[in-house]
């Protein structure tokens, strides 16, 4: 029996090749799903990792066996899987370990419309039906088997995000695009085809293995190369994707890092513009800036915890007209709430072409605060730590505490967040101030008691 336990997560199914899991797993995987979503069709994607053809194409045929017509649109970003969801109305299964190592591999559920499976929305159903099965036995193959068919979205897929930005008549940009031998490297040259874009490709090669460097650009050591070709080429801009490319990471015209929070506040006050009091979510470790820009741009702002399960209920609670996370990953109402770092980049580049200065002066007015980043400690002991800095803080008058999701401690100048890792024995820290004195005393206030 496998072992479930380790390969199904809140929001996915990831783990070894072909140690946690393998093709015949998969079929059964592609047997539940049918079974759970009661879906007479199901569309079908992979990334570029050497086991992800083997395992779709397992997860298509179980798929069949249970009666659903199965449509492949083979190599995609996680979006563009998204992008065939909504548009064909199906429910959606993507393989892909986003930026985890090449061992690794698993599986995006959604429903149609790119509605996501969670551990409460499917996902704890699918894995008791594949335990049962993988006891028992597969089960009996449908009366009638499903179709297996191909199909190409890629073009329609850029199509649709063209349309939901105003492009025309942006300057000319010299664009440096890092893919990190991910998906963006067959996604990037139709997006931006026919824009007056001189692309400067970094790593387009499609390579699972990932031979330049981890395609995780929140991690500073990833985006070095991106940086110093920017610096070195004179570049306008320069984006880095993950994985399978559904985040997007800005680097400006000096080469710094542009804050996930700025770009939030950036495309919310755009899409603001074009639909005058909207909501826009944003999760509770994204910058002061973005709740103030988006009440400045006649919106209201609705905080949540950080997951895209929560920001994608909100959205589709709300109304919301676009959200934005930390973690670089951002949701478009007109994208069936899910999220897609390409569409965030049009928008950017759209901002950027549009006017004539640098990217480093638009996103100042997106910028102010002073921010730590996501600061992670390995702990023995997760709530002992928590709970001693929870101690430290609520005997305190001049500050406010909150357990929306982990601790929130927020002053009248600063405030900081720290959360327990699902996965593994870390407590993160971020800490945000009105200037970098009281953000650096903050920060070593708090990890001095979470490492005592």
């Amino acid at each position: 029996m496998p072992d479930l336990s380790q390969i199904v997560k809140a929001y996915d199914i990831r783990g070894v090749v072909p140690d946690e899991w393998d093709e015949q797993l998969a079929a059964l995987f592609g047997g539940a799903f049918v079974d759970v979503t009661g879906a007479p069709g199901v569309v079908i994607g992979h990334d570029m990792r050497p086991s992800s053809p083997g395992l779709a194409g397992a997860f298509a045929q179980g798929a069949a066996a249970r009666g659903a017509d199965v449509t492949e649109i083979g190599l995609c970003s996680t979006d563009q899987l998204y992008y065939a969801s909504g548009a064909l109305s199906l429910p959606g299964a993507m393989f892909t370990a986003s930026h985890n190592p090449a061992q690794y591999n698993g599986i995006k559920l959604c429903r149609a419309g790119a509605t996501p499976v969670g551990q409460d929305s499917g996902l704890a159903e699918i894995r008791a039906l594949v335990e049962r099965w993988a006891e028992e036995g597969a089960p009996p193959t449908a009366p009638v088997t499903g179709t297996v068919t191909q199909r190409d979205v890629l073009n329609d897929y850029a199509a649709h995000l063209r349309s939901l930005v105003d492009l025309t008549g942006i300057r000319p940009l010299r664009v440096v695009v890092d893919a990190g031998n991910g998906m963006g490297g067959h996604t990037v040259p139709t997006a931006l085809a026919g824009l007056p874009v001189e692309l400067d490709a970094m790593y387009f090669e499609l390579d699972g293995t990932f031979p330049n460097h981890e395609a995780n650009p929140l991690d500073p050591a990833n985006i070095v190369d991106l940086q110093a070709r920017v610096r070195k080429t004179g570049a306008d801009i320069g984006l880095a994707f993950d994985g399978d490319a559904d985040r997007c990471f800005v680097v400006d015209e000096r080469g710094e890092p542009v804050s996930p929070s700025a770009i939030t506040a950036l495309v919310a006050s755009r899409e603001l513009a074009r639909s005058p009091g909207s909501t826009v979510i944003h999760n509770l470790i994204t910058s002061w800036s973005v709740p103030e820009v988006v009440k400045e741009c006649g919106g209201t702002p609705v905080r949540t915890r950080v997951g895209h399960s929560f920001i994608k209920d909100e959205m589709a609670r709300t109304g919301a007209i676009f959200g934005g996370e930390h973690s670089a990953h951002y949701y478009f109402r007109d994208f069936w709430n899910a999220d897609t770092g390409m569409l965030a980049a049009l928008h950017v580049l759209a901002a950027l072409g549009g006017q004539d200065g640098p990217l480093s002066e638009l996103v100042a007015a997106y910028d102010r605060y002073a921010a730590s980043g996501e600061i992670n400690s390995r702990v023995d002991d997760q709530p002992g730590r928590a709970a001693a800095v929870r101690e430290a803080y609520a005997g305190r008058d001049d500050v406010r505490l909150d357990e929306l999701d982990g601790l929130t401690v927020t002053a009248s100048d600063w405030w900081f967040n720290l959360r327990a890792s699902n996965t593994e024995p870390l407590l993160r820290l971020n800490v945000e101030a009105r200037d970098r004195a009281v953000m650096e005393r903050v920060r070593d206030e708090v990890l001095g008691i979470v490492r005592a």
